[in-house]
C-alpha cells in the first residue's frame, strides 16, 4: 500500500510504499479516505513527543476517517504501530472506531477531531465546565485555541476571553463568541493588568495552549488578582511558546489556582474516545468552523513542511 512514511530521527514524510496491514484480533481494518496534521502529528513525526515511540520506518498520522470492510464510515484514533493514519489503510483496535453522524463529511471529521478534542475533553474531563462560567482561552487564534472559543460557548460559558498576537485574528474571534479579545503583544506590565482586570472580574476555567512566558504572566495575574478561596481551574494543553516556565511557588501558595495537563496520558482512552464521539454529535448543530486546505496524500512530501496553526492540512486518499 502506499504511505506517508518516517525513515530516521528527525526525517521528513515522504511517499511511499508500505507493507499492508493485517488485522489481528480485536482490531478492525479502516480503509482511509482522509486524514489531517496536528501538532501531536508532527511532533511524534519528529521524535519530540513524550508518547513517540521511536520505531522506524513507521507511518505517521494518529489519527484518521475512513470505511470498515462492511462499508461503515468511521473516525479512528491510534492504529497499531509502527502503522499510521496516513496509509491507504490502518489496523485499529476496534473499541477506537467511532461510527459517524451521517451529515458530517469525511474531511471535516478528520479536521476538527484532534484540535477539538483537546478543548473538549479538558472542559469536560479536566477542567468540568459548568454552564454560566468565564473562560479564558490563552492562544485562542490557532486552530484549536478558535474551537476552544467555539466550544465554550457551545457549552454554556457565559463570558469567554481570548489571548492572542495576531490582532487580526483576534478580532475575528469576537464573531466566534469571544466576548473580551486581549493581545498578548502589549508590553507585560500592561498585559498583566489587563489579566488581572479580568481575575478580579471573575475567571472559572483558563485553558492554555501556549504555556512559556504568557502563562507565567496569566498564573501570577490571577494570583495577584486576589479572589480568595474561589478557585480557577488553569488546564494546559499545548506549549508553541516554550516547554517550562518560572512559576514562584508564592503564586500557589496564595491563590486557590488548581493547576493541571490535558492530554495523552492524563486522561483514559476510553474517555478521550468518547470525548471524542461527543465532538462529533456537536459539530453540525453546534455550527463550528474551521479552516483548513486540502491535499491528496501523494502530496505529502510538499504540503508537511507548509502546514501551520492557522488551517488544518487534511490528506485525502481515494480508492
Amino acid at each position: 500500500m502506499k504511505a506517508a512514511i518516517v525513515r530516521e530521527v528527525g526525517g521528513q514524510p515522504v511517499y511511499e510504499d508500505f507493507q499492508t496491514p493485517i488485522p489481528a484480533a480485536g482490531e478492525s481494518l479502516v480503509h482511509v479516505s482522509a486524514a489531517a496534521i496536528s501538532q501531536v502529528v508532527k511532533s511524534r513525526a519528529s521524535g519530540a513527543h513524550y508518547s513517540s515511540a521511536n520505531q522506524f520506518p513507521f507511518v505517521v498520522g494518529i489519527d484518521g476517517v475512513g470505511r470498515l470492510e462492511d462499508g461503515r464510515r468511521v473516525y479512528f484514533v491510534l492504529p497499531r504501530e509502527p502503522y499510521g493514519s496516513m496509509a491507504d489503510a490502518a489496523p485499529v483496535p476496534s473499541d477506537r472506531c467511532i461510527m459517524l453522524p451521517d451529515e458530517l463529511d469525511d474531511v471535516t471529521a478528520a479536521a476538527i477531531a484532534n484540535p477539538g478534542m483537546s478543548s473538549w475533553a479538558a472542559f469536560r474531563e479536566r477542567a468540568k465546565l459548568q454552564p454560566g462560567e468565564t473562560v479564558l482561552v490563552n492562544g485562542a487564534t490557532g486552530t484549536s485555541g478558535r474551537l476552544a472559543v467555539q466550544i465554550a460557548k457551545y457549552l454554556g460559558a457565559s463570558k469567554v476571553i481570548a489571548t492572542g498576537r495576531n490582532t487580526d485574528s483576534l478580532r475575528a474571534l469576537e464573531r466566534l463568541g469571544a466576548d473580551v479579545t486581549i493581545p498578548l503583544t502589549q508590553d507585560k506590565p500592561i498585559l498583566e493588568e489587563a489579566f488581572k482586570e479580568q481575575f478580579a472580574g471573575g475567571v472559572d476555567v483558563v485553558l492554555d495552549y501556549l504555556w512559556g512566558e504568557s502563562a507565567e504572566s496569566l498564573l501570577t495575574s490571577a494570583a495577584k488578582a486576589g479572589r480568595g478561596a474561589v478557585p480557577i481551574r488553569f488546564v494546559q494543553i499545548g506549549a508553541i511558546s516554550g516547554s517550562d516556565i518560572n512559576l514562584p511557588g508564592a503564586v500557589l501558595r496564595s491563590s486557590a489556582i488548581t493547576l493541571m495537563g490535558s492530554g495523552i496520558g492524563s486522561i483514559p482512552l476510553d474517555r478521550l474516545v468518547n470525548a471524542i464521539a461527543e465532538l462529533f454529535q456537536a459539530t453540525v448543530p453546534g455550527g463550528f468552523e474551521i479552516a483548513m486546505k486540502i491535499a491528496p496524500l501523494s502530496e505529502v512530501e510538499e504540503a508537511w513542511p507548509l502546514d501551520n496553526s492557522n488551517r488544518r492540512t487534511v490528506f485525502t486518499i481515494e480508492h
